[in-house]
């Protein structure tokens, strides 16, 4: 079963590495992970997407927690959630194909971000479904080069997660300074 967490992270270096290597060491691939900055100064979010079952959940889960620099574990799979990946694809592109290719673009409800004499570069955000649908209609005029950011999620609502009116209960300068991590 595809699972998915949310990691809020200390935004120091190795973290990334140990919480990979923890994940790793207990036999799971991940499928997916996207780390990017939150709406908190030295907070970092990570996706990871992996197969694995309900044990293996709440044991990854409890696992998560007793890295140091781990401040919350969010399991989201079960709740009702928004997942999103971003993809650029760039595809050849001739004069007589442009427009056709355009049109599929406009279907897809992506957008040319670059356009050059013999390729276009297409942006598209939406769920992995919908980015795999495009590029299956892109490859017979010849995917060129595609990357693509992995699976970002948040659960739908004020509820989910930590509490959005409620502040933590820690300064987190405070925790960074003193070199100790707290759970919340």
């Amino acid at each position: 079963m595809q699972t998915t967490f949310i990691v809020h992270v200390e935004d120091e270096p190795g973290v990334l590495t140990r919480v990979t290597s923890l994940i790793r060491r207990r036999g799971y691939n991940i499928e997916s992970l996207t780390v990017g900055h939150t709406e908190r100064d030295r907070v970092s979010r990570m996706t990871v997407v992996m197969d694995a079952d309900e044990r293996a959940v709440s044991r990854i889960e409890a696992t998560l927690y007793k890295l140091v620099n781990v401040i919350r574990v969010e399991h989201i799979t079960p709740v009702p959630a928004v997942f999103r990946d971003l993809a650029m694809i760039k595809v050849a592109a001739t004069e007589s194909s442009r427009g056709t290719i355009m049109q599929l673009v406009d279907v897809f409800r992506a957008r040319v971000i670059d356009v050059s004499p013999e390729s276009l570069i297409i942006e598209i955000t939406g769920t992995e479904d919908k980015i795999d649908g495009l590029v299956e209609m892109l490859r017979p005029y010849g995917v060129l080069e595609m990357a693509r950011t992995g699976r970002v999620a948040m659960a739908r609502g004020a509820g989910a997660g930590a509490p959005a009116a409620v502040p933590l209960s820690i300064d987190v300068e405070t925790a960074f300074d003193s070199g100790v991590s707290f759970s919340v």
